[in-house]
């Protein structure tokens, strides 16, 4: 299994942006000021100093570089040693609201990115807890299984959108009975469903299957996401909104939050969730994971220093050795 102990350093993998927006504007720039001089061939000619490639070749060098230091900052580990553990704790499954009106602004940036912060939030504050992720619109589909990976639970979280499910709505009935599926053997008193939406159940059978739920001895919290005012559901096009939802007569349609749990402005649920989650029978299970990990770091950053130092020896200027070459000139 590999892991990364630091993510956050890939935030300097952006530093290429603008380094290649910067070297695509160089060649720009001199190929334009070569022109200027006369003909290319001839300039050429008049010019031998100044190697053609070797500018690509020191870019190319310093972009390497950059992602092999920021994949050793971020510290790679292998897990070395499989074994099984014992934990006691309870089966989670959370269902995410992913329907076009979870992107009401009602609550800043807007629902949808409060509600995955929240997630994310939650998974920080679970410990030997087993956790399985799902999001719905017009159905229901499982993103991830019920593990104890908490890390894996981020990265599918972090490429959740409302444009992941093909048919819109808001099947809540949906979600709860792809959420009891999603149980194994486990006992029904250790099962647990966290529900995050704005309650706009289009469908229409979520009581139905709450009640089945509760047959099934699982218990269901509601996060509602949003205000009790309601808000306007922005619709994008090319990453820009161009409208708002309207209905058949053209009136904007607004999505209003029904009451639970609420997440709002300036109201946090997640100490509370927690305290009802803690308050729960726990179960006891034994889990298959990696308990022993081998940092991988310096491979990485050698490999970026060795770099770093290569295209420092590269001259700018066209060297003796080079100067039979055709592909430096």
């Amino acid at each position: 299994m590999l892991k990364f102990a630091h993510n956050e350093y890939f935030y300097l993998l952006l530093a290429l942006v603008p380094l290649i927006l910067a070297f695509i504007a160089y060649i720009i720039w001199r190929k334009r000021a070569l022109r200027s001089f006369g003909e290319t061939a001839l300039v050429n000619r008049l010019t031998p100093a100044k190697p053609v490639y070797k500018h690509q070749i020191k870019f190319v060098l310093i972009a390497l570089a950059i992602v092999f230091l920021s994949i050793g900052l971020a510290n790679p580990q292998i897990g070395t040693e499989y074994k099984e553990v014992k934990r006691k704790g309870v089966d989670l499954v959370i269902a995410l609201d992913v329907s076009q009106s979870m992107l009401a602004e009602d609550i800043k940036p807007d629902r949808l990115t409060r509600s995955k912060r929240f997630v994310s939030r939650l998974f920080d504050n679970l410990a030997n807890d087993r956790v399985a992720l799902s999001i719905f619109a017009g159905n229901a589909y499982l993103q991830m299984p019920l593990t104890v990976d908490y890390a894996a639970g981020e990265l599918f979280l972090n490429s959740i959108n409302t444009d992941i499910v093909p048919q819109q709505g808001t099947a809540i009935g949906d979600a709860i009975d792809l959420a009891l599926q999603s149980f194994d053997n486990t006992e029904q008193k250790y099962r647990t469903i966290v529900l995050i939406s704005d309650g706009e159940d289009h469908q229409g059978d979520a009581q139905k299957m709450a009640r089945k739920a509760a047959e099934k001895g699982a218990t269901i919290f509601t996060i509602g996401v949003g205000s009790e005012e309601g808000a306007p559901i922005p619709v994008k096009g090319s990453g820009r909104q161009e409208d708002y939802k309207r209905d058949d007569e053209g009136n904007i349609v607004l999505s209003r939050l029904n009451q639970y749990f609420r997440l709002g402005a300036g109201n946090q649920p997640l100490e509370g969730l927690m305290n009802e989650i803690a308050s729960l029978e726990k179960q006891e299970f034994e889990e298959r994971v990696f308990t022993d990990f081998e940092d991988q770091f310096q491979y990485f950053l050698l490999v970026g220093f060795v770099l770093l130092f290569i295209e420092f020896l590269i001259s700018e200027r066209k060297s003796q050795v080079f100067s039979d070459w055709k592909v430096f000139r």
